[in-house]
C-alpha cells in the first residue's frame, strides 16, 4: 500500500509506547542508512575509523542495511522481526568497530565514544524487540482461542442417572461413541492418557486430568499443561422431566496449538465441531439404550461412515447384551427390516 506520493503508507498499529518507540528507530535508522549512503567517507573519519577504499565501502553495505530495516519497521505491522534485524546488525557494527581499533589511522577516542553509542541504541533496539515479540504472542494466542471450537449440546437418554455417570467415569469407555478418539487409558491420581485419530493415519496424544466429579451429578476435566492438544469438557447429569431418564449436557471446548501439529488438530475436530459432537450423543445415546450402535445399509462409500458397519463388529458388554436381549423379546423397537444393527463395543465405529 502506497501513499499518493508514491511513498510506503504506514498500516495502522497500536498507538502504545513500545511501538511509538519502534517508529523512532524506524526513521533513526532511515536516516543514519542515507547518511551513510551519501557521506561514507565523512561518517567514517566522524566516529574514528580509518580512511581508506574497506571503511568507505562497508559504511555503504552497512547503510542499506538500516535503510531496509527503517523501511520494514515503518510499513509493517508486525514489526518486532524488523527489529530483531537491527540487533544482529548492532552486533555486526560493534565488531567493526572493534575491529577498528586495531588498525592504522584509528582515533580511538571518536571510536570509543561511537562503541558507547552503538552499545545504546543495541541496548534500545533488544528492548523494543523483545517487548513487540511479547505482544505479537499474546495476539496469537487470541487468535488460536478465536480459531478454536466451543460447543454444548445436550441429549436426553432414557436410562437411569446412576447408569449413565457410572458410565462416563470410566473414561475409557469414550471411545465407544467419541468417533476421533482412539483410545483413553486411566492413569493414577485422577490422569488419564488420550490417544485421537489424525489426517494420514496418524495419531495425536495428550495427558488429561479430572478436576472435578459430583456423584450422578457432574464430570470434568482438562489436558494437562504442556500438552499438545489444549483441551476441556464437563459433563452434567439431571434427572430428565417426567420420568423419560438422564438429560446429559455436554460442554467441550479445545485450542489448537500453532504449526503443523496445529493444523492436524485443527482437521481432527474439523470445522463442524458441533455436529460431530451431537452426532457421538446419538451414538452414546444408542450404547445406553440399545447396547449397539444402529446404522442403515449402504455399501456406496468404500470408507467407512455412519451409514456403513465395520467389517468385525464386536460384542456389547454383558450387561448392554443382556438388556439387549430383554428388548429383542419385549416389542418392536426397532424393526428389523428397516435397520441393520452393527454392534459398538470398545468404540469400534
Amino acid at each position: 500500500m502506497t501513499s499518493r506520493q508514491g511513498w510506503p503508507r504506514r498500516p495502522r498499529r497500536e498507538n502504545g509506547t513500545d511501538e511509538r518507540l519502534a517508529t523512532g528507530l524506524g526513521w533513526f535508522s532511515i536516516g543514519l542508512g542515507v547518511t551513510q549512503l551519501l557521506v561514507p567517507r565523512g561518517l567514517a573519519a566522524a566516529i574514528g575509523a580509518p580512511g581508506g577504499e574497506t571503511s568507505r565501502d562497508q559504511m555503504r553495505v552497512v547503510g542499506v542495511r538500516e535503510v531496509t530495516a527503517g523501511i520494514g519497521i515503518l510499513t509493517q505491522p508486525q514489526s518486532a522481526g524488523w527489529l530483531w534485524g537491527r540487533v544482529a546488525g548492532d552486533v555486526m557494527d560493534l565488531a567493526l568497530l572493534g575491529a577498528a581499533f586495531t588498525s592504522r589511522g584509528a582515533r580511538s577516542g571518536r571510536l570509543t565514544l561511537a562503541t558507547l553509542n552503538v552499545l545504546g541504541i543495541t541496548a534500545l533496539d533488544l528492548y523494543t524487540a523483545l517487548r513487540l515479540s511479547q505482544k505479537a504472542g499474546a495476539a496469537g494466542g487470541r487468535m488460536a482461542n478465536d480459531r478454536g471450537m466451543h460447543t454444548r449440546k445436550t441429549v436426553t437418554i432414557n436410562r437411569p442417572v446412576e447408569e449413565i455417570y457410572e458410565f462416563w467415569r470410566n473414561l475409557e469407555n469414550l471411545p465407544r461413541f467419541m468417533q476421533h478418539l482412539e483410545s483413553v487409558r486411566n492413569l493414577s491420581g485422577g490422569r488419564s492418557h488420550w490417544r485421537a485419530k489424525a489426517p494420514a493415519g496418524t495419531t495425536v496424544e495428550w495427558d488429561a486430568e479430572t478436576v472435578s466429579e459430583r456423584q450422578n451429578e457432574l464430570i470434568a476435566w482438562r489436558s494437562l499443561p504442556g500438552s499438545s492438544v489444549d483441551t476441556s469438557g464437563v459433563v452434567r447429569f439431571r434427572p430428565a422431566p417426567g420420568g423419560r431418564g438422564t438429560e446429559v449436557h455436554v460442554e467441550m471446548s479445545y485450542s489448537p496449538p500453532a504449526g503443523t501439529l496445529g493444523a492436524m488438530v485443527a482437521k481432527l475436530f474439523g470445522k463442524d465441531g458441533e455436529q460431530e459432537v451431537a452426532e457421538d450423543l446419538r451414538v452414546f445415546k444408542q450404547v445406553m439404550e440399545v447396547g449397539e450402535i444402529v446404522r442403515s445399509d449402504a455399501s456406496i462409500h468404500a470408507r467407512l461412515h455412519n451409514a456403513q458397519p465395520p467389517e468385525r463388529p464386536l460384542p456389547p458388554e454383558p450387561a448392554l447384551h443382556e438388556r439387549l436381549r430383554e428388548r429383542s423379546r419385549s416389542s418392536d423397537d426397532i424393526p428389523a427390516d428397516a435397520q441393520t444393527r452393527v454392534t459398538s463395543a470398545g468404540g469400534s465405529r
